[in-house]
């Protein structure tokens, strides 16, 4: 075996242990520590190349960046359960009801909405359908249709800021957090528009897909409505501009004056305050929310550690060099290589996390990125476009999991009419992973989507430059002697 054959060996190892369907963390530790001992039998590098594994792995989750993890999970775990989701969307869906369509045009927003304030997909998808998808069924939406929206609407969660991926995606791309928010907006619009258009569209071709509820069937009206439309909507608005205004994250502020750790700890109270408001904060609430915080960290560190262990002994063994040329070498520049590397993306996000996908594969990326030019914020908001759709692949996006299993509990119930077949699933998903799709070729064709947001760098021209030197002051005696090199030391004790 000699070393140019060997990148390619662990890589498609990479693939075939990743389809065994053991965990990824441990999976990626053991192939790494196993490559790395036949490298060192091969005499690729020596022994003491792998002692370097702990220091590595101490170094990275020493990160003060990765402290914002907890916080924002802490964040998105608190708000999911405090009732945030029912109000907003019982008052969505009777402000927007009577309209063709009105009861989607309401997932949309509240799904937009929850997702800068949550970030959580599971959670997410499960609260909204278990409000919302009994609502559609005795209304006569399609239930593929309604099926669908659900399931996009919360993977939504991923790409609206303060979003848990963004945070990870800048710091494998050694990015500001600020800035891959005020990237991420302009495609976060862009997607809820796209999701808005199709429903319009189909209300006009199908409007027996996407009725409108019957006028009686509002129990509020007028400015009730509306108070608790807004009761629901400005504190959230609020914790989302303090959080994201205090990191830089929003567009038009180019100053940040607290981290990202520190905007998330502030979120997190901000999620207590907000459940006291709606008189959900309990002990089994903050229970709840406290594990589950801790078992997302706890994943992300250990597919951090075993993705370290790898990607040392890949890189050891020239990895990067051989990802680096096999890319390079593309045909089509930069517009070949994001082509190719989104495809490769949402195929492989059949099978893998976001988590892993950014901590496994985008370091192999990035470096071929910035050799090409590409703006890194541009190419990670990008990426994280594409990731959305892992949620939603039939058959094996994790949103239709949960979709079908809360989907079970409710007809089991009575609660739905009937059970949700998983054709409906399918099918009803692949019009929004179209519109997902979509999305990423626009983002890859119109950059300023993304870097229209982004404050412009500084240029300064060399050739304009002036230096001057501070005035002699009148009546300066001494300063000739501090000029003269041979007086500078005349008073200094021999």
């Amino acid at each position: 075996m000699s070393l140019e054959i060997f990148p390619p060996l662990m890589f498609a190892g990479l693939a075939l242990i990743l389809l065994l369907g053991f965990p990824v963390a441990f999976s990626l530790a053991a192939l790494g520590v196993a490559c790395g001992g036949i490298a060192i039998a091969m005499g690729w590098f020596p022994a003491g190349f792998l002692a370097a594994l702990p220091l590595n792995v101490f170094g990275i989750l020493s990160n003060d960046l990765l402290l914002a993890i907890p916080f924002f999970t802490l964040m998105g775990c608190i708000l999911e359960r405090c009732g945030l989701a029912e109000d907003m969307l019982d008052s969505m869906g009777q402000l927007f009801g009577p309209v063709r369509g009105g009861l989607g045009y309401s997932v949309i927003i509240v799904g937009f909405i929850l997702g800068a304030i949550t970030g959580t997909v599971a959670g997410q998808v499960i609260a909204m359908a278990m409000i919302s998808l009994p609502v559609m069924m005795r209304y006569g939406y399609s239930m593929r249709y309604s099926t669908g929206v659900l399931a996009a609407s919360g993977t939504i969660t991923q790409l609206v800021p303060p979003s848990l991926v963004l945070v990870v995606l800048a710091d494998q791309l050694g990015r500001s957090v600020g800035d891959m928010y005020k990237g991420a907006w302009g495609p976060a619009i862009l997607q809820v528009l796209l999701f808005a258009l199709y429903t319009f569209i189909l209300s006009r071709l199908r409007p027996q897909d996407v009725p409108g509820i019957p006028k009686e069937a509002r129990t509020l009206v007028g400015w009730k409505l509306w108070a608790k439309c807004l009761r629901g909507i400005l504190p959230s608005a609020v914790l989302i501009f303090a959080v994201l205004g205090s990191m830089g994250g929003l567009p038009g502020i180019d100053h940040a004056i607290a981290t990202p750790t520190e905007a998330g700890a502030m979120g997190a109270l901000g999620a207590f305050a907000l459940a006291a408001l709606h008189r959900r904060l309990s002990w089994p609430l903050l229970n709840n929310a406290m594990a589950s915080t801790m078992r997302m960290t706890a994943m992300v560190v250990f597919i951090l550690i075993g993705s370290r262990a790898f990607s040392l002994v890949f890189q050891g063994v020239n990895g990067g060099l051989w990802i680096e040329h096999m890319l390079a070498a593309l045909p089509g520049g930069q517009l070949g290589f994001l082509i190719a590397v989104n495809i490769f993306i949402f195929f492989l996000a059949f099978f893998l996390d976001f988590f892993e996908i950014a901590f496994i594969i985008l370091p192999l990326l990035a470096p071929v990125a910035h050799k090409l030019g590409i703006d890194l914020v541009w190419f990670g908001v990008l990426i994280c476009v594409n990731m959305q759709t892992s949620f939603m692949h039939p058959p094996f996006g994790f949103a239709l999991f949960y979709l079908r299993g809360i989907s079970d509990t409710l007809a089991k119930n009575g609660t739905l009419p009937r059970k949700v077949e998983s054709r409906d699933l399918y099918l009803g998903a692949i019009p929004w992973v179209a519109m997902q799709l979509i999305l990423v070729a626009i983002v890859i064709f119109v950059p300023e989507t993304v870097t229209a947001l982004l404050d412009k760098e500084k240029v300064v021209d060399v050739d304009k430059m002036q230096i001057s030197a501070p005035q002699r002051a009148a009546g300066d005696e001494a300063a000739p002697e501090r000029d003269d090199p041979s007086k500078m030391f005349a008073d200094e004790p021999k």
